[in-house]
């Protein structure tokens, strides 16, 4: 727990620090705890230090850490790719999805949403950097896949989400944070009332928040290096 502690602490400094140098509004920043292959004694003792949302790529692992969170109601990010079989489990457990990028996948989250649930809240993921590799729509087609998920009821759009090339360059950090602010930008031009950007990691978030950030998608930093 002590670790724990002084990482959260950490970061949530280097939040603050960035939020001053950048001209960004105080607490304008999400920290989202990316608790993918993660124990979930760890999770709960975030959550126990006031971390309220986290962040999972497996949906039977969340399911696991969610049903033992339960008692203090976090929020849950749904992070990664999206396979068709598994939308209704994210669409019942999740309270956003960042990973959205083809409209047969927001159909199926729109549709397995429960009534009783608020409208599950959605980012488009974009490949700024055209990575084969990556998951991610085109810059040039996300208007057109906003278009198709706008009217879908039971989603509410709210924004990108990028995960650019890693870097340890700063400026090309910032050029790729940059991209996607932009686009965010330009659509919100035409009309749409976007609110969030997800973008930065442990490696790069004072650039995404240099950038606009609204969520920042820790793990390394909060939870120390990766075991699996």
């Amino acid at each position: 727990m002590k670790k724990l502690r002084e990482r959260l602490q950490q970061v949530r400094l280097e939040i603050e620090e960035a939020e001053r140098e950048f001209g960004r509004e105080p607490g304008s920043v999400k920290l989202l705890a990316v608790s993918k292959t993660r124990a979930a004694g760890d999770v709960l003792a975030l959550a126990q230090l006031g971390v309220s949302d986290f962040g999972e790529n497996y949906v039977q692992e969340a399911r696991a850490k969610i049903g033992q969170l339960s008692g203090h109601s976090p929020t849950w990010h749904f992070i990664g790719p999206i396979q068709s079989n598994k939308t209704r489990q994210v669409a019942e457990h999740f309270g956003w999805v960042h990973s959205v990028d083809r409209i047969k996948v927001a159909q199926r989250l729109n549709a397995a949403r429960p009534a009783h649930l608020p409208p599950l809240n959605i980012c488009i993921q974009v490949n700024v950097d055209a990575e084969s590799t990556k998951s991610g729509i085109d810059p040039d087609e996300v208007e057109q896949l906003a278009g198709q998920v706008l009217p879908l009821s039971r989603l509410n759009l709210r924004g990108l989400m990028a995960l650019p090339a890693p870097t340890e360059d700063f400026a090309a950090q910032r050029r790729a944070f940059m991209k996607l602010r932009r686009l965010q930008e330009r659509l919100n031009e035409t009309g749409y009332r976007f609110d969030t950007l997800s973008m930065g990691t442990t490696n790069d978030m004072r650039a995404a928040i240099a950038e606009g950030a609204t969520i920042i998608r820790i793990g390394t930093a909060l939870f120390g290096p990766r075991t699996r």
